[in-house]
C-alpha cells in the first residue's frame, strides 16, 4: 500500500494555514507545517508534523520539504518587530521558494496581497510584488492568491474595530473614510487555496468577498452588529496613527501602522476582479455579534510571544 500524499503549510497552527490544514487532513493527506514556533500546541492532536523554518540552514530547509507535493505559503510579517523586518521576510521567502524547487515540490500556492506593486512606497506591498516575480522566475508550478482583509474567528482587524466600538463612543478615522474594504471569509480563502493546489496552470487570483464597504460603512456595520452607537471623527492620518499608537501601548500591541493607514487610504483593500468568496461579512457579523470584539486580539502576542 503506497504512502498517503503529503503537503506542507507555513503556519498551520496559526490563522489561515489552520483552515487549509483542516481541509487537507479531511481529504486524507499527510500535513507538515513549517513554523517559527514548533513548540506550540498542535490543534490537530498530533496529526500535523511540525518542523522549524530553518531559513538559515538551506540543507535542512530542503529536507523539510522533501516528499511534499504542494507547499502552501502563508509566511509573512505584518510590520517590523525586532529582527523581523520586511527585508528579512522577503529573503526568507526567496529561500523557501528555492528550497521548494530543490526538494522537488510539485506546486507552490503563495499568499500575496491585493494590488501589490514593486513601485509602491509601502514595503508591505512592494515586498509582496517582489516575491510574486521571484516565484515566477523559479519556474515552479504556482498559484498566487491575493487577499485583501481576511475575517473569521481569529481575525484581528475586524475584531479590534468591534473591540474599539464596544469600548469607546467615538473612533478616529483617517481622512474621509470613503476608501473601500472588500473582506473575504477565512473559510472561503482556505477553499481557494486548496483548490489552487490541485491545479497545474500558473494563476494569479484575487481573494475577495461579495461585499464592498467604505471604511465608514464598515465601522457602522460592525457597530450595528454589536448593538453600539459610534461617532466617527475624521482626522488627518498622522493624528489617527497617533491615537492607535497610544492605544497600542495600553494593550502592548501594534494596532495599526502608518503604512497600513496609507494602504487603506490608497484604496488597496478592494479588488477590480469578480468576487471569489461567497460568505457575506454582514451575515457573519450578525451570527457572531455576541463574541466579536469581546476581547482584544493582539498581533504581537500571536506571533512574537511564546
Amino acid at each position: 500500500m503506497s504512502e498517503r500524499p503529503m503537503d506542507a503549510i507555513t503556519g498551520a497552527f496559526s490563522y489561515t494555514g489552520k483552515y487549509v490544514a483542516r481541509r487537507l487532513l479531511e481529504q486524507g493527506r499527510r500535513v507538515r507545517t513549517l513554523t517559527g514556533h514548533p513548540e506550540r500546541t498542535d490543534p490537530f492532536g498530533g496529526r500535523v508534523e511540525a518542523v522549524p523554518f530553518n531559513f538559515d540552514r538551506p540543507d535542512a530547509l530542503i529536507e523539510s520539504l522533501r516528499g511534499v507535493e504542494v507547499l502552501y505559503n502563508t509566511y509573512w510579517v505584518r510590520f517590523t518587530h525586532g529582527r523581523s523586518t520586511f527585508d528579512v521576510a522577503v529573503e526568507n521567502t526567496r529561500r523557501l521558494m528555492t528550497a521548494a524547487g530543490d526538494a522537488g515540490v510539485r506546486r507552490l500556492v503563495h499568499v500575496s496581497i491585493a494590488n501589490p506593486s514593486e513601485e509602491s512606497s509601502l514595503p508591505y506591498y512592494r515586498g509582496k510584488a517582489m516575491l510574486e516575480r521571484a516565484l515566477r522566475e523559479t519556474g515552479l508550478s504556482h498559484a498566487i492568491i491575493r487577499p485583501t482583509v481576511i475575517f473569521g474567528d481569529e481575525d484581528i482587524l475586524i475584531n479590534n474595530i468591534a473591540w474599539c466600538v464596544r469600548k469607546f463612543p467615538f473612533m478616529a478615522v483617517p481622512g474621509d473614510g470613503m476608501y473601500r474594504v472588500q473582506p473575504i471569509f477565512v473559510e472561503d480563502m482556505a477553499d481557494l487555496m486548496v483548490l489552487a493546489g490541485k491545479g497545474t496552470e500558473n494563476i494569479v487570483q484575487d481573494a475577495v468577498g461579495p461585499e464592498i464597504y467604505s471604511f465608514n460603512e464598515l465601522i457602522f456595520l460592525i457597530a450595528q452588529a454589536v448593538g453600539r452607537r459610534v461617532r466617527l471623527l475624521h482626522v488627518p492620518p498622522w493624528l489617527a496613527h497617533g491615537c492607535t499608537r497610544i492605544l497600542g501601548r495600553l494593550v502592548h500591541d501594534v494596532m495599526l501602522t502608518r503604512e497600513e493607514i496609507d494602504g487603506l487610504m490608497a484604496d488597496l483593500l478592494a479588488s477590480h476582479q469578480p468576487p471569489t468568496g461567497s460568505t457575506l461579512l454582514s451575515e457573519w457579523l450578525r451570527e457572531h455579534r455576541d463574541s466579536i470584539g469581546m476581547e482584544y486580539a493582539s498581533e504581537v502576542a500571536r506571533h512574537y510571544r511564546k
